[in-house]
């Protein structure tokens, strides 16, 4: 019986083993040279001048708003397609978000609904790479019309792009603060949790390693409100080996994503994801759109490949927002979709023989 083939699979080499344990050895297990260095690098990575290692993408979403000085009375932009931490990153910095619709095609905020949700109360918009698929840049141009804060939300982007002001620009450098997590399932893992905060912007940037570590500067007082969201040492040598690694992966998860769409145009029952123009996507999930999805799923664990609905539940209608004004709001895009997303495996660890048992399901899916 072949071995199940799982939506994700993290990336272990004899480097990253090699780069922990001489982290640990050497006794400098925070606050070293490891966390420095892949901030630095991972900031060359993304085109931008800063960046700081934090505990999560959660943590990385909630010293973004704290940077930006959000607060209680404020109010902040969100998809409801995308995982909750999006929103109650929000909530934890005691603003409220406002929940907004996505595009029928790329599933990213859509850029006209959120104009319609823009109040006086209104101090920014988390825009969501979903998936790995940029948002639009008709969202940056919205976001300056109106001069509001554009918290990137790249968890789920390393390596994404898209072509901004007539040049590919890489998340990371698509909003005022910018936010990834490094969560085993991701194109970047650290062997454990993790995050990374980047920004272009010079102010941001002269608090953003001290907003992660008790707000303090380098006389070790605390300047403004912080608290411990470091990344350790071991987690960040770790993250410095798979960053190496990146573009290549990028090249795997793309191929197998060519494959996929080319054997899922075949077949009438489903719908492949389509890619925004002048895009790169980096393919942290590959969703698909099925007529039964059930069924589908069915099928799939049949030939023991995993399939997994993805955000089933819109984020308002979690029971944590059922006192919210939005909680029992339709919106016809996210409610579609939120029945119809199924993912398969796109990772880029996936064998040329397990691309082919996965095509060759998709292929007799009926």
């Amino acid at each position: 019986m072949p071995e199940r083939i799982p939506l994700a699979r993290p990336s272990w080499t004899d480097g990253m083993r090699k780069a922990a344990i001489s982290t640990l050895d050497s006794g400098r297990w925070v606050k070293g040279p490891q966390g420095r260095a892949f901030a630095e690098e991972f900031a060359e990575y993304c085109g931008v001048e800063f960046a700081s290692p934090c505990n999560s993408g959660s943590g990385a979403l909630i010293a973004a708003l704290r940077l930006l000085g959000i607060g209680p009375g404020d109010e902040v932009i969100v998809p409801s397609l995308t995982f909750i931490a999006t929103a109650t990153s929000v909530s934890m910095t005691g603003a409220t978000p406002i929940f907004a619709e996505v595009e029928s095609d790329y599933w990213c905020l859509d850029v006209e609904d959120v104009k319609q949700r823009i109040t006086s109360k209104t101090k920014g918009v988390i825009g969501v790479h979903l998936f790995g698929q940029c948002y639009g840049t008709e969202l940056i141009h919205l976001c300056e019309e109106h001069n509001l804060a554009l918290i990137e939300d790249a968890a789920q982007a390393h390596g994404a792009s898209i072509v901004h002001n007539g040049t590919p620009t890489m998340a990371g450098a698509l909003g005022t603060v910018s936010c990834f997590s490094f969560f085993p399932s991701k194109n970047v893992a650290v062997g454990g949790e993790g995050g990374m905060i980047t920004s272009t912007d010079s102010e941001i940037g002269a608090r953003i390693k001290s907003i992660v570590d008790h707000g303090r500067d380098g006389s070790l007082q605390s300047q403004e409100v912080g608290t411990n969201m470091r990344m350790s040492e071991v987690f960040a040598a770790i993250g410095r080996v798979q960053l190496e690694h990146l573009d290549g992966w990028l090249d795997n998860r793309r191929s197998n994503a060519t494959v996929l769409t080319e054997v899922i145009a075949t077949n009438p029952k489903l719908n492949a994801p389509q890619v925004r123009p002048d895009s790169e996507h980096a393919w942290h999930q590959y969703c698909i759109q099925a007529d039964s999805i059930e069924s589908f799923i069915q099928h799939m664990a049949a030939h023991d490949i995993d399939a997994r609905r993805i955000y089933p539940v819109p984020c308002h209608q979690h029971p944590v927002y059922a006192d919210h004004p939005q909680a029992k709001e339709q919106f016809s895009t996210t409610d579609v979709l939120s029945q119809r997303l199924v993912a398969i495996p796109i990772h880029h660890g996936l064998t040329d023989g397990e691309i082919n048992r996965i095509a060759d399901a998709l292929r007799s899916y009926s």
